[in-house]
């Protein structure tokens, strides 16, 4: 009734104008409201410390290119859940259903893509190409190497190139398994180096796929690929791939470029990683088929003997009275041992398994650890000069996390070989960090390359006698 008066007070002319008014303002509403809804997700601007390249691919598959830096995420960004300053202001979040097709990651230890597309890795160029219709097509450079803070070691690692392009290259070679790209350059042939560098990282990388992976090395030594087969083909069943000299184009399913690594050395941060270092231990063992899981356990009146390591070194940090320190580790009760860390390490592994005691010069032998059975004594002998540090992070810590015990011993000026060498009043004796002040070379040349140790058998004796008390807990 209300319309119908209204319209009546107006003439028919200017009722065909009203009606013409409101269809406009009604088209108005209605256009204002789809562009609100087009550009909603648009109106925050997304955090500039975020690189994100996003694409729609044939079949309209979406890929992400994610760049990690230090590892870790912007907190604005998780579970793939893309918001902005101003949208979480309103409380409203923009979420976006992403399955990643690449997470290249930039972190302390390495960097590493893990690519979840088909990959095609170009030997001759040092490239792996990945697909996509990116208009502005992204790369990333790669030492595939997992210390890359140590500029000598990535100086021996060869470079390689990420790249996504909208066309690849032709394939001549499939693989139905994932790929590994990982360099047996930088410090290789140090054992130390060789398992905390390439051997943990690799276990925790491709233990996931249950042998169903390919390796593809650059930088391939064959003698270090024939130290380690025993670990490299209980990790693949697959023969090395030494893409460096090869021509063919290798396709793959997906794969990892680069090898992600844990902070600590010779350990595995479970928190990180489904994996932990006692999981890579048993690892080792069935390996090498290692017989002994634990060290012996003394019990008062039992005629057993614990047997004893004494690692011995030709050169440099060589026990200068090896035999006198074994025949007081047989008159305590061990059955002794001398050997050093050489030759063919299945053989060593079987005598490191064997041992409960092990005794041994601050130095790469010591990785050696690792076949120890758990609850064995882990005796490290720290040279004069400074080395409270890498004893630590070398050694110690690595050993406590493997359930060996551990005890140190330090010794003492006139146990070091360069009082021989050095006045009493010369830096080398007198302060040893204004020679660590000089660098690392310095500091090496000095301490580690000059120095023997010949040690205080009455003062050592205490030492043995604790790893005896160890063995009856």
């Amino acid at each position: 009734m209300y319309n119908y008066i209204f319209a009546r007070s107006f003439k028919k002319r200017e009722q065909k104008q009203l009606k013409f008014k409101w269809m406009a303002l009604l088209c108005f509403c209605l256009i204002a409201l789809s562009l609100c809804a087009m550009f909603k997700p648009y109106l925050g601007p997304l955090p500039a410390a975020l690189n994100l390249h996003l694409s729609v691919d044939v079949g309209a598959q979406q890929h992400i290119f994610e760049h990690i830096i230090s590892n870790s995420r912007p907190q604005h960004v998780a579970n793939n859940t893309i918001s902005s300053p101003l949208l979480e202001s309103q409380s409203v979040k923009v979420t976006k259903k992403i399955e990643p097709a690449a997470v290249c990651s930039v972190t302390k230890g390495s960097d590493f893509c893990e690519i979840n597309n088909d990959i095609r890795i170009d030997g001759s160029s040092a490239t792996v190409f990945i697909a996509s219709s990116l208009a502005d097509q992204t790369e990333w450079i790669i030492r595939p190497y997992a210390r890359k803070y140590d500029h000598v070691a990535m100086k021996r690692v060869n470079e390689w190139s990420v790249k996504s392009a909208a066309s690849l290259l032709q394939c001549n070679q499939n693989h139905s398994v994932p790929a590994i790209l990982f360099s047996n350059g930088g410090y290789a042939g140090n054992i130390f180096h060789d398992f905390s560098d390439i051997i943990i990282p690799l276990y925790i990388n491709s233990r996931q796929f249950n042998g169903q992976v390919q390796f593809v090395i650059t930088n391939k030594q064959s003698w270090w690929i024939n130290k380690y087969q025993n670990i490299l083909k209980k990790l693949s069943r697959y023969d090395i791939i030494d893409i460096d000299n090869q021509d063919d184009i290798h396709c793959f399913p997906r794969g990892i470029i680069g090898l992600k690594r844990h902070d600590r050395e010779l350990n595995i941060n479970s928190s990180e990683s489904p994996y932990s270092i006692k999981d890579f231990r048993q690892f080792i063992r069935s390996s090498y088929s290692l017989q002994k899981p634990a060290a012996i356990r003394l019990r008062d009146g039992e005629k057993k003997k614990p047997r004893l390591l004494i690692v011995s070194r030709k050169r440099t940090r060589a026990f200068t009275n090896a035999e006198e320190i074994a025949q007081m580790g047989r008159r305590l009760g061990f059955n002794v041992v001398v050997a050093e860390a050489n030759g063919n390490l299945s053989r060593f592994a079987e005598t490191v398994n064997s041992c409960d005691v092990f005794l041994a010069v601050h130095g790469a032998a010591m990785t050696n650890m690792i076949f120890l059975p758990e609850n064995a004594v882990f005796i490290q002998v720290v040279p004069f000069g400074g080395f409270a540090w890498l004893a630590r992070t070398d050694y110690e810590e690595p050993a406590k996390a493997m359930k060996l015990r551990y005890l140190e011993y330090k010794i003492k000026l006139n146990e070091s070989t360069l009082i021989q060498q050095y006045p009493l009043d010369h830096q080398v004796i007198r302060d040893p960090s204004s020679i660590g002040k000089q660098g690392w070379n310095a500091f090496r040349s000095v301490y580690m390359v000059q120095q023997n140790v010949k040690v205080d058998l009455n003062r050592f004796r205490s030492t043995l006698l604790k790893a005896l008390e160890l063995l009856h807990q």
